[in-house]
């Protein structure tokens, strides 16, 4: 039910907006905000449990991290769950099987830096091993986010990828770091009637811009989380009369890496 629900989110009349969480905490809070829905930062809460960004959160930990989120929340959740914690798409399918289990509606999974055969393996095992239990499937391409292509080059090497994680069995597409109005319209109108989602990134349009150029849904990405670590280290310098740190994706990716 919470599935089909988050995917009836992207179909109203105005962005579907999705404050990421990191935490049981920050969900709680973002829900009381008034969000309709709530996503997960992979980065966040890679940071939440002590690993840095980048696939180095290991399954079980991701899996425990969404348990607490979904014990705090009363609305859809989905899952950035980077590229499903494991390289076989059979070990993806089954942890993933475990977070429907675990009660969460949705999941992003990303192909990364590799083939988008890859991806397209895993979205098919998944769709496999969930029979008819129902899951909302946002496939994430990096192409933009990378700078593997830009402009027309880049615009359709996602079209190509997107039909492929349609074929494979994704109900929405997600691109972050596309920003260009007529590279979202352009991609929407290809992927129809498959919902393309976008992140928060400086420099991207209005929220009615975006929609009327065809996108379903917005992403904060790690601001959220960056943010609130931010002015942990500013009121923890304030206190100590110190210097804040310089809090941010890569600093925090350092620390963390041990």
């Amino acid at each position: 039910m919470n599935a089909q629900r988050l995917r009836d989110l992207h179909n109203g009349t105005a962005l579907l907006v999705l404050p990421n969480a990191w935490d049981a905490a920050s969900a709680a809070v973002v829900q009381h905000a008034g969000a309709s829905a709530v996503a997960t930062t992979s980065a966040g809460v890679a940071w939440s449990c002590g690993w840095p960004d980048g696939d180095r959160l290991p399954a079980e930990e991701m899996l425990a991290a969404i348990r607490r989120i979904v014990r705090a929340v009363d609305v859809p959740l989905t899952a950035d769950i980077e590229e499903g914690c494991h390289d076989e798409p059979a070990a993806v399918a089954a942890f993933v099987a475990r977070l429907v289990d675990a009660g969460v509606a949705g999941i992003n999974i990303e192909d990364g830096n590799k083939d988008p055969a890859v991806l397209a393996a895993k979205l098919r095992a998944i769709r496999e091993a969930l029979g008819s239990r129902d899951l909302y499937v946002n496939a994430r391409t990096d192409v933009f986010l990378r700078g593997m292509a830009s402009g027309d080059a880049g615009v359709e090497e996602v079209l190509r990828r997107g039909a492929l994680y349609r074929e494979a069995g994704a109900d929405g597409l997600f691109v972050p770091g596309i920003k260009v109005v007529d590279e979202v319209r352009r991609v929407a109108a290809g992927i129809a009637p498959m919902p393309l989602n976008v992140m928060l990134v400086p420099g991207l349009p209005s929220r009615r811009e975006l929609f009327d150029a065809g996108a379903r849904r917005l992403s904060a990405g790690i601001a959220l989380s960056l943010e609130a670590y931010a002015t942990a280290g500013r009121m923890a310098a304030e206190l100590l009369e110190r210097d804040a740190p310089d809090v941010g994706y890569g600093t925090l990716n350092e620390w963390l890496a041990r």
